[in-house]
């Protein structure tokens, strides 16, 4: 049988043939009454992804665990197992561990990409010892800094991981934690600016129109992100930027806002659109982790989301902002928005569908669900 079980107190899985198909493998035991397979756990799905790396052979974010987690958290349990055999077929082996990394000395290791293997086990390590509550708290401030980490991968799968935990703690979810916050810190990246203490304490909607768009229409946008965004650091006139906008005693609202003002931005762009899909994500991910944060810190990660969203705004966006009210909610409702993002089969489109409609329930504007409606037909299967 393809799923290997942890023992008590295992942490770190080793990696298993990642090509045999749990649709095949599966026992009896495990089909319905009409002989199709039963959903999957998340621990399951964890267990099925644990050989891969935490970037494809491409150089793109794995995104496996973390729209397999969306999925779960959308109420489509069925849907796993299909888009989990699929996507793994793109996966390979995760790297292997070498060298220590010495915990009096981490900081000199932060966006050594070689050394991805090691910052898994040197987290697998941190929670071993600390529970996952208190390593987040820890952690999450120590790289907030690098929200453009990996296109802000790293902060997103870190919070995938953590809301999983944060309905049970296993094995499996405990190395998922340690690979999120593994690859946040082997991609270690800081965008230009640091936050002073001179803020000019703008909401995000109000910040972005202080902000320079860099780029017209005809701008290529081909490339990676990680690659792209590099650019900023050749614009000095965006180092204060950091310093727009604050978060307040409400780091909630700051994150609603923020994420309501980038799903307008991204139905607004005609192109960049994978750019703008983590403009929403990233800061929702976020707000997963802000429970488990001091006050201060929370504030401060959430300077450093603004921080990169506007970054990608301004390197990306051909078009200034709108009026987040401006656009109407679709005539589709939740389960139909659900079933488009589930058809269209990308990670982006289910992982951004999943944010968009839980950040509307947060915050019920219309431009949410028109960005969910629109993410299926425009970033699809990708």
């Amino acid at each position: 049988m393809l799923l290997r079980k942890y023992e008590p107190g295992e942490t770190s899985p080793e990696p298993e043939a990642p090509m045999v198909s749990f649709l095949e493998q599966a026992p009896a035991s495990r089909r319905n009454a009409g002989g199709g397979m039963m959903a999957i756990t998340i621990d399951e799905m964890l267990d099925l992804l644990s050989f891969a790396g935490a970037e494809l052979g491409s150089g793109n974010a794995n995104h496996g665990p973390m729209a397999a987690e969306a999925l779960f958290a959308l109420g489509r349990d069925n849907a796993v197992l299909p888009w989990v055999e699929d996507y793994r077929s793109r996966l390979t082996d995760r790297p292997s561990s070498s060298l220590a990394i010495p915990r009096a000395h981490w900081q000199e290791y932060l966006g050594a990409r070689e050394r991805l293997g090691d910052w898994i086990e040197f987290f697998e390590n941190e929670l071993k010892e600390a529970a996952w509550q208190d390593v987040v708290r820890i952690w999450v401030p120590r790289l907030a800094p690098a929200v453009m980490a990996a296109a802000t991968h790293g902060l997103i799968r870190t919070g995938h991981a953590v809301r999983n935990l944060s309905s049970g703690d296993t094995p499996q979810r405990r190395h998922e934690l340690a690979q999120g916050l593994g690859y946040w810190a082997a991609r270690y990246y800081t965008l230009p600016g640091e936050p002073s203490a001179d803020n000019a304490g703008y909401h995000p909607r109000a910040a972005l129109d202080r902000v320079e768009r860099l780029h017209e229409f005809d701008f290529d946008v081909a490339g990676p992100i990680t690659e792209q965004i590099k650019g900023l650091e050749n614009h000095a006139e965006f180092e204060p930027v950091i310093d727009l906008a604050d978060a307040g005693d409400d780091v909630s609202r700051f994150i609603s806002n923020l994420t309501e003002t980038f799903a307008g931005i991204y139905l607004a762009n005609p192109k960049g659109l994978i750019a703008f899909v983590h403009t929403v994500t990233a800061p929702s991910a976020l707000r997963m982790l802000t429970p488990y944060l001091d006050a201060a810190d929370a504030r401060r990660a959430a300077r450093y989301a603004w921080q990169a969203c506007a970054g990608i705004y301004s390197w990306y966006s051909t078009t200034p902002p709108q009026d987040s009210a401006s656009w109407e909610a679709p005539a589709e409702d939740r389960d139909e928005l659900i079933d488009r993002a589930v058809t269209a089969g990308g990670a982006h489109s289910i992982k951004f569908t999943e944010a968009c409609l839980r950040e509307y329930a947060l915050n019920p504007k219309s431009v949410y669900l028109a960005a969910a409606r629109d993410v299926a037909e425009r970033v699809g299967p990708i």
